[in-house]
Protein backbone atom coordinates (compact mmCIF):
# COMPACT_ATOMS: atom_id res chain seq x y z
CA UNK A 1 0.00 0.00 0.00
CA UNK A 2 1.55 3.18 -1.23
CA UNK A 3 1.72 6.94 1.02
CA UNK A 4 -1.79 7.85 -0.89
CA UNK A 5 -3.49 4.75 0.27
CA UNK A 6 -2.89 5.35 3.80
CA UNK A 7 -3.72 8.89 3.66
CA UNK A 8 -7.39 8.16 1.89
CA UNK A 9 -7.94 5.25 4.29
CA UNK A 10 -7.28 7.64 7.46
CA UNK A 11 -9.94 10.33 5.49
CA UNK A 12 -12.19 7.14 5.09
CA UNK A 13 -11.98 6.20 8.45
CA UNK A 14 -12.04 9.72 10.19
CA UNK A 15 -15.52 10.22 7.60
CA UNK A 16 -17.03 7.17 8.90
CA UNK A 17 -16.83 8.20 12.59
CA UNK A 18 -18.41 11.82 11.73
CA UNK A 19 -22.37 12.49 12.61
CA UNK A 20 -22.61 12.19 9.19
CA UNK A 21 -22.36 8.26 9.18
CA UNK A 22 -24.91 7.22 7.22
CA UNK A 23 -24.38 9.89 4.34
CA UNK A 24 -20.43 8.95 4.74
CA UNK A 25 -20.88 5.11 4.69
CA UNK A 26 -23.65 5.01 1.36
CA UNK A 27 -21.34 7.14 -0.55
CA UNK A 28 -18.71 4.77 0.15
CA UNK A 29 -20.35 2.12 -0.86
CA UNK A 30 -21.41 3.95 -4.00
CA UNK A 31 -17.92 5.46 -4.90
CA UNK A 32 -15.94 4.16 -7.81
CA UNK A 33 -12.80 4.04 -5.85
CA UNK A 34 -10.17 5.57 -8.91
CA UNK A 35 -6.76 7.13 -9.14
CA UNK A 36 -8.40 10.43 -10.09
CA UNK A 37 -10.15 10.10 -6.70
CA UNK A 38 -8.23 9.31 -4.10
CA UNK A 39 -4.80 8.94 -5.49
CA UNK A 40 -5.07 5.36 -6.26
CA UNK A 41 -6.50 2.40 -7.92
CA UNK A 42 -7.87 0.27 -5.66
CA UNK A 43 -9.05 0.01 -2.12
CA UNK A 44 -8.75 -3.37 -0.48
CA UNK A 45 -11.38 -5.67 0.24
CA UNK A 46 -10.34 -5.91 4.15
CA UNK A 47 -10.89 -2.18 4.14
CA UNK A 48 -14.15 -2.35 2.78
CA UNK A 49 -15.08 -4.63 5.22
CA UNK A 50 -13.06 -2.95 7.94
CA UNK A 51 -15.04 0.52 6.74
CA UNK A 52 -18.54 -1.43 7.43
CA UNK A 53 -17.71 -1.92 10.92
CA UNK A 54 -17.90 1.77 12.01
CA UNK A 55 -21.06 2.80 13.33
CA UNK A 56 -23.53 5.89 14.52
CA UNK A 57 -22.44 6.29 18.63
CA UNK A 58 -25.63 8.68 19.78
CA UNK A 59 -23.58 8.46 22.55
CA UNK A 60 -26.10 6.56 25.23
CA UNK A 61 -25.24 3.08 26.06
CA UNK A 62 -28.01 0.39 26.74
CA UNK A 63 -28.09 -3.82 27.57
CA UNK A 64 -30.67 -5.62 25.98
CA UNK A 65 -32.84 -6.81 29.12
CA UNK A 66 -33.14 -10.43 29.98
CA UNK A 67 -36.17 -10.65 27.90
CA UNK A 68 -38.22 -7.58 26.71
CA UNK A 69 -41.41 -6.65 28.80
CA UNK A 70 -42.41 -3.23 27.74
CA UNK A 71 -45.60 -0.80 27.84
CA UNK A 72 -46.83 1.95 25.50
CA UNK A 73 -46.20 5.05 25.96
CA UNK A 74 -47.21 7.91 24.13
CA UNK A 75 -45.73 11.64 23.36
CA UNK A 76 -47.60 13.33 25.84
CA UNK A 77 -46.87 10.59 28.61
CA UNK A 78 -43.30 11.01 27.85
CA UNK A 79 -43.05 14.25 28.39
CA UNK A 80 -45.07 15.01 30.75
CA UNK A 81 -46.01 14.02 34.36
CA UNK A 82 -46.88 10.75 33.61
CA UNK A 83 -43.38 9.53 32.79
CA UNK A 84 -42.34 9.91 36.29
CA UNK A 85 -45.54 7.32 37.43
CA UNK A 86 -44.06 5.05 34.53
CA UNK A 87 -40.55 5.19 35.60
CA UNK A 88 -41.57 4.27 39.03
CA UNK A 89 -43.52 1.11 37.45
CA UNK A 90 -40.21 0.18 36.02
CA UNK A 91 -38.28 0.71 39.27
CA UNK A 92 -41.11 -1.35 41.15
CA UNK A 93 -41.78 -4.32 39.00
CA UNK A 94 -40.32 -6.55 36.49
CA UNK A 95 -41.02 -4.17 33.56
CA UNK A 96 -37.71 -2.82 31.85
CA UNK A 97 -38.85 -1.06 28.61
CA UNK A 98 -41.13 1.36 27.34
CA UNK A 99 -42.25 1.87 23.81
CA UNK A 100 -42.49 5.80 22.73
CA UNK A 101 -44.70 7.30 20.07
CA UNK A 102 -42.13 9.44 17.82
CA UNK A 103 -44.46 9.45 15.15
CA UNK A 104 -47.99 9.35 16.08
CA UNK A 105 -51.30 7.84 14.52
CA UNK A 106 -51.89 11.39 12.68
CA UNK A 107 -48.83 11.65 11.04
CA UNK A 108 -47.37 14.37 13.41
CA UNK A 109 -43.80 14.25 15.35
CA UNK A 110 -43.91 14.01 19.05
CA UNK A 111 -41.13 16.35 19.56
CA UNK A 112 -39.95 19.32 17.47
CA UNK A 113 -36.50 18.92 15.21
CA UNK A 114 -34.25 20.69 15.71
CA UNK A 115 -33.61 23.30 12.84
CA UNK A 116 -30.41 21.75 11.54
CA UNK A 117 -32.92 18.68 10.84
CA UNK A 118 -33.56 17.18 7.80
CA UNK A 119 -37.32 17.22 9.31
CA UNK A 120 -37.50 20.77 10.21
CA UNK A 121 -39.02 21.74 7.06
CA UNK A 122 -42.15 19.28 7.24
CA UNK A 123 -43.65 21.49 9.75
CA UNK A 124 -45.06 18.50 11.47
CA UNK A 125 -43.14 18.40 15.04
CA UNK A 126 -45.43 19.05 18.16
CA UNK A 127 -43.71 19.92 21.49
CA UNK A 128 -45.37 16.70 23.61
CA UNK A 129 -41.68 15.87 24.12
CA UNK A 130 -39.59 18.99 24.97
CA UNK A 131 -36.45 17.10 25.07
CA UNK A 132 -36.25 13.88 23.46
CA UNK A 133 -32.33 13.60 24.42
CA UNK A 134 -33.07 14.48 28.27
CA UNK A 135 -35.60 12.09 28.32
CA UNK A 136 -33.65 8.92 26.96
CA UNK A 137 -30.76 10.26 29.01
CA UNK A 138 -33.37 9.61 31.82
CA UNK A 139 -34.00 6.05 30.25
CA UNK A 140 -30.13 5.19 29.96
CA UNK A 141 -29.50 5.73 33.63
CA UNK A 142 -32.04 3.39 34.70
CA UNK A 143 -31.58 1.20 31.94
CA UNK A 144 -34.63 1.10 30.40
CA UNK A 145 -35.03 0.04 26.87
CA UNK A 146 -36.22 2.59 24.53
CA UNK A 147 -38.01 1.43 21.52
CA UNK A 148 -39.57 4.58 19.06
CA UNK A 149 -42.63 3.88 17.65
CA UNK A 150 -42.91 5.36 14.26
CA UNK A 151 -46.48 4.50 12.50
CA UNK A 152 -45.88 4.30 8.61
CA UNK A 153 -48.77 4.43 6.09
CA UNK A 154 -51.58 5.56 8.32
CA UNK A 155 -50.24 9.29 8.17
CA UNK A 156 -53.55 11.88 7.37
CA UNK A 157 -50.81 14.56 7.99
CA UNK A 158 -48.67 13.43 4.68
CA UNK A 159 -52.18 12.20 2.78
CA UNK A 160 -53.51 15.28 2.74
CA UNK A 161 -50.38 17.49 2.18
CA UNK A 162 -49.82 15.03 -0.88
CA UNK A 163 -52.66 13.68 -2.47
CA UNK A 164 -50.58 12.31 -4.62
CA UNK A 165 -48.85 9.98 -2.37
CA UNK A 166 -52.38 8.83 -0.75
CA UNK A 167 -55.76 7.11 -2.10
CA UNK A 168 -58.05 9.59 -3.89
CA UNK A 169 -62.02 9.28 -3.82
CA UNK A 170 -63.22 11.42 -6.57
CA UNK A 171 -61.52 14.79 -5.63
CA UNK A 172 -61.00 14.26 -1.63
CA UNK A 173 -58.78 12.19 -0.01
CA UNK A 174 -59.96 9.34 0.97
CA UNK A 175 -61.04 8.63 4.61
CA UNK A 176 -62.01 5.81 6.83
CA UNK A 177 -64.54 5.34 8.83
CA UNK A 178 -62.80 7.07 11.74
CA UNK A 179 -62.02 9.61 9.61
CA UNK A 180 -57.98 8.65 9.41
CA UNK A 181 -56.44 8.77 6.20
CA UNK A 182 -53.58 6.50 4.58
CA UNK A 183 -50.70 7.51 2.36
CA UNK A 184 -49.61 4.51 -0.32
CA UNK A 185 -47.02 1.65 0.40
CA UNK A 186 -46.36 1.59 -3.18
CA UNK A 187 -45.05 5.03 -3.32
CA UNK A 188 -41.15 5.25 -2.38
CA UNK A 189 -41.41 8.48 -1.21
CA UNK A 190 -43.57 7.48 1.46
CA UNK A 191 -40.82 5.03 2.47
CA UNK A 192 -38.51 7.73 2.39
CA UNK A 193 -40.63 10.19 4.86
CA UNK A 194 -40.79 7.60 7.28
CA UNK A 195 -37.14 6.35 7.37
CA UNK A 196 -35.75 9.56 7.60
CA UNK A 197 -38.18 9.89 10.95
CA UNK A 198 -36.62 6.39 12.26
CA UNK A 199 -32.96 7.32 11.78
CA UNK A 200 -33.75 10.95 13.33
CA UNK A 201 -35.02 8.56 16.57
CA UNK A 202 -31.51 6.08 16.16
CA UNK A 203 -29.32 9.29 16.24
CA UNK A 204 -31.08 10.65 19.36
CA UNK A 205 -30.33 7.27 21.11
CA UNK A 206 -33.12 4.84 21.11
CA UNK A 207 -32.09 1.48 20.49
CA UNK A 208 -35.05 -0.04 18.42
CA UNK A 209 -37.36 1.40 15.58
CA UNK A 210 -40.61 -0.16 15.71
CA UNK A 211 -42.92 0.49 12.44
CA UNK A 212 -46.44 0.04 13.12
CA UNK A 213 -49.33 0.16 10.78
CA UNK A 214 -46.89 -1.16 7.72
CA UNK A 215 -50.31 -2.21 5.68
CA UNK A 216 -52.38 -1.08 3.27
CA UNK A 217 -56.15 0.27 5.08
CA UNK A 218 -57.99 -2.44 6.12
CA UNK A 219 -60.52 -3.75 3.20
CA UNK A 220 -58.54 -2.30 0.80
CA UNK A 221 -59.37 -5.26 -1.81
CA UNK A 222 -63.20 -3.64 -1.74
CA UNK A 223 -62.05 -0.62 -2.26
CA UNK A 224 -59.44 -1.03 -4.84
CA UNK A 225 -61.30 -0.78 -8.12
CA UNK A 226 -62.63 2.46 -7.09
CA UNK A 227 -59.72 4.74 -5.45
CA UNK A 228 -57.41 6.69 -7.81
CA UNK A 229 -53.57 5.66 -6.72
CA UNK A 230 -50.44 5.33 -8.07
CA UNK A 231 -48.49 1.63 -7.71
CA UNK A 232 -44.88 3.46 -8.72
CA UNK A 233 -42.19 0.79 -9.46
CA UNK A 234 -44.75 -2.22 -9.14
CA UNK A 235 -46.94 -0.71 -11.73
CA UNK A 236 -45.18 -3.18 -14.37
CA UNK A 237 -44.95 -5.95 -12.03
CA UNK A 238 -46.47 -9.01 -13.22
CA UNK A 239 -47.93 -10.18 -10.08
CA UNK A 240 -51.47 -9.83 -9.28
CA UNK A 241 -53.07 -6.91 -7.18
CA UNK A 242 -53.13 -9.34 -3.62
CA UNK A 243 -48.87 -10.06 -4.57
CA UNK A 244 -48.37 -6.27 -5.28
CA UNK A 245 -49.40 -5.26 -2.40
CA UNK A 246 -47.56 -7.88 -0.30
CA UNK A 247 -44.47 -7.30 -1.94
CA UNK A 248 -44.54 -3.57 -1.55
CA UNK A 249 -45.18 -3.86 2.30
CA UNK A 250 -42.44 -6.69 2.42
CA UNK A 251 -40.24 -4.35 0.55
CA UNK A 252 -40.56 -1.41 2.58
CA UNK A 253 -39.25 -3.42 5.88
CA UNK A 254 -36.29 -5.20 4.17
CA UNK A 255 -35.58 -1.25 2.89
CA UNK A 256 -36.00 0.08 6.01
CA UNK A 257 -33.68 -2.31 8.15
CA UNK A 258 -31.04 -1.83 5.00
CA UNK A 259 -31.15 1.77 5.83
CA UNK A 260 -30.81 1.43 9.81
CA UNK A 261 -27.90 -0.70 9.66
CA UNK A 262 -25.39 2.17 9.81
CA UNK A 263 -27.34 3.10 13.46
CA UNK A 264 -27.28 -0.35 15.11
CA UNK A 265 -30.80 -0.21 16.29
CA UNK A 266 -33.04 -3.10 16.07
CA UNK A 267 -35.78 -2.78 13.66
CA UNK A 268 -39.53 -4.25 14.65
CA UNK A 269 -42.92 -4.50 13.29
CA UNK A 270 -46.34 -4.60 14.44
CA UNK A 271 -48.94 -7.05 12.61
CA UNK A 272 -51.97 -8.19 12.88
CA UNK A 273 -52.76 -11.17 15.12
CA UNK A 274 -53.96 -12.89 12.58
CA UNK A 275 -52.05 -12.76 9.63
CA UNK A 276 -49.70 -15.63 11.35
CA UNK A 277 -52.75 -18.09 11.07
CA UNK A 278 -53.34 -17.40 7.57
CA UNK A 279 -50.80 -17.54 4.21
CA UNK A 280 -51.27 -13.78 4.08
CA UNK A 281 -53.33 -10.86 4.92
CA UNK A 282 -54.35 -10.02 1.27
CA UNK A 283 -56.27 -7.06 1.72
CA UNK A 284 -53.89 -5.27 3.85
CA UNK A 285 -50.74 -6.72 2.42
CA UNK A 286 -49.20 -8.59 5.09
CA UNK A 287 -47.38 -11.57 4.84
CA UNK A 288 -46.26 -13.05 8.32
CA UNK A 289 -43.36 -14.93 7.00
CA UNK A 290 -42.19 -12.52 4.64
CA UNK A 291 -41.91 -9.81 7.21
CA UNK A 292 -40.72 -11.58 9.52
CA UNK A 293 -37.73 -12.64 7.15
CA UNK A 294 -36.62 -9.11 7.09
CA UNK A 295 -36.91 -7.96 10.68
CA UNK A 296 -35.64 -8.61 14.13
CA UNK A 297 -38.64 -8.48 16.42
CA UNK A 298 -41.99 -9.24 15.27
CA UNK A 299 -44.80 -7.85 17.75
CA UNK A 300 -48.27 -9.65 16.72
CA UNK A 301 -50.87 -7.55 18.08
CA UNK A 302 -52.59 -10.61 19.73
CA UNK A 303 -55.73 -8.72 21.97
CA UNK A 304 -58.16 -11.33 22.61
CA UNK A 305 -60.78 -8.78 22.27
CA UNK A 306 -59.49 -8.16 18.52
CA UNK A 307 -60.91 -11.75 17.62
CA UNK A 308 -63.81 -13.03 16.48
CA UNK A 309 -64.95 -16.59 17.53
CA UNK A 310 -61.05 -17.41 16.09
CA UNK A 311 -59.59 -21.05 17.00
CA UNK A 312 -62.88 -21.99 18.45
CA UNK A 313 -63.09 -19.47 20.78
CA UNK A 314 -66.84 -18.20 21.06
CA UNK A 315 -65.68 -15.04 23.14
CA UNK A 316 -62.47 -14.59 23.23
CA UNK A 317 -62.34 -11.48 25.23
CA UNK A 318 -63.20 -13.72 27.92
CA UNK A 319 -60.56 -16.35 27.59
CA UNK A 320 -57.30 -14.76 27.64
CA UNK A 321 -55.46 -17.21 28.67
CA UNK A 322 -57.04 -19.84 25.90
CA UNK A 323 -56.90 -17.29 23.00
CA UNK A 324 -52.83 -16.75 23.72
CA UNK A 325 -52.12 -20.00 24.07
CA UNK A 326 -53.80 -21.10 20.67
CA UNK A 327 -52.54 -18.29 18.78
CA UNK A 328 -48.57 -18.56 19.88
CA UNK A 329 -49.58 -22.46 18.43
CA UNK A 330 -50.22 -20.84 15.20
CA UNK A 331 -46.96 -18.37 15.73
CA UNK A 332 -44.44 -20.83 16.60
CA UNK A 333 -45.39 -23.14 13.92
CA UNK A 334 -44.61 -20.31 11.38
CA UNK A 335 -41.79 -19.06 12.60
CA UNK A 336 -40.42 -22.56 12.90
CA UNK A 337 -40.19 -22.74 9.17
CA UNK A 338 -37.97 -19.80 9.10
CA UNK A 339 -34.49 -20.26 8.51
CA UNK A 340 -33.18 -17.31 11.19
CA UNK A 341 -36.24 -16.58 13.00
CA UNK A 342 -36.58 -13.37 14.40
CA UNK A 343 -37.57 -12.73 18.33
CA UNK A 344 -41.39 -12.78 19.42
CA UNK A 345 -42.64 -9.82 21.37
CA UNK A 346 -46.48 -9.84 20.86
CA UNK A 347 -48.52 -7.20 22.29
CA UNK A 348 -50.42 -8.30 25.23
CA UNK A 349 -54.18 -6.69 26.32
CA UNK A 350 -54.36 -4.78 29.29
CA UNK A 351 -57.55 -2.99 29.13
CA UNK A 352 -60.64 -3.23 29.61
CA UNK A 353 -62.58 -3.53 25.69
CA UNK A 354 -66.48 -2.49 26.95
CA UNK A 355 -66.89 -1.49 23.31
CA UNK A 356 -67.79 -5.46 22.80
CA UNK A 357 -70.84 -4.91 24.72
CA UNK A 358 -72.32 -6.68 27.90
CA UNK A 359 -71.62 -10.12 27.75
CA UNK A 360 -68.80 -10.37 25.38
CA UNK A 361 -66.30 -8.76 27.35
CA UNK A 362 -65.04 -8.86 30.75
CA UNK A 363 -62.71 -6.22 33.05
CA UNK A 364 -59.11 -6.40 32.88
CA UNK A 365 -56.73 -6.23 35.57
CA UNK A 366 -53.72 -8.42 37.18
CA UNK A 367 -55.15 -11.62 36.54
CA UNK A 368 -56.08 -11.18 32.76
CA UNK A 369 -52.94 -9.83 32.32
CA UNK A 370 -51.38 -12.24 34.51
CA UNK A 371 -53.10 -15.50 31.82
CA UNK A 372 -51.89 -13.87 28.67
CA UNK A 373 -48.13 -14.03 29.72
CA UNK A 374 -48.03 -17.21 31.01
CA UNK A 375 -49.50 -18.31 28.11
CA UNK A 376 -46.93 -17.04 26.08
CA UNK A 377 -44.10 -18.24 28.68
CA UNK A 378 -45.50 -21.77 28.52
CA UNK A 379 -45.53 -21.61 24.71
CA UNK A 380 -41.41 -20.22 25.16
CA UNK A 381 -42.35 -17.00 24.25
CA UNK A 382 -40.74 -14.77 26.68
CA UNK A 383 -40.97 -11.07 25.52
CA UNK A 384 -44.11 -9.24 25.24
CA UNK A 385 -45.44 -5.59 25.44
CA UNK A 386 -48.62 -4.21 27.07
CA UNK A 387 -50.85 -2.28 25.65
CA UNK A 388 -52.98 0.36 26.83
CA UNK A 389 -53.69 3.54 25.06
CA UNK A 390 -53.65 5.73 28.51
CA UNK A 391 -50.76 4.51 29.81
CA UNK A 392 -52.09 3.44 32.81
CA UNK A 393 -51.33 -0.21 33.39
CA UNK A 394 -53.28 -2.63 35.85
CA UNK A 395 -51.63 -2.82 39.43
CA UNK A 396 -50.23 -6.17 41.07
CA UNK A 397 -49.17 -7.52 38.31
CA UNK A 398 -46.73 -10.54 38.43
CA UNK A 399 -44.76 -9.96 35.26
CA UNK A 400 -42.74 -13.05 35.34
CA UNK A 401 -44.78 -15.88 36.09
Amino acid sequence: MTINKYVATSALVAALLMPSAVQAENEIHNQDFTERTYGFTEVEEELIAASKLFRYDSGLKFTYPDAVRGVYVTGHSAGGARFNDLLKLMDSTELNAMVIDIKDDFGDLTYVPADDSPLKSLNIGNPYMKDPKAMLKVLEEKQVYPIARVVVFKDSKLANAKPELSFVEGTEVWKNGRGESFVNPFMKEVWDHNVAIAIEAAKMGFQEIQFDYVRFPEGFETRSDTLKYGQGDYATSKNDDVQKRVQAVTDFVAYAREQLKPYDVKVSVDIFGYAATLPEAPGIGQNFGKISENVDVISSMIYPSHWTSYFGIAKPDLEPYKLVQEYAKAENATLGKLKTPPISRPWLQDFTASYLGAGNYQKYGAEEVEAQIRALNEAGIKEYLLWNAGNRYSPGVDYTP
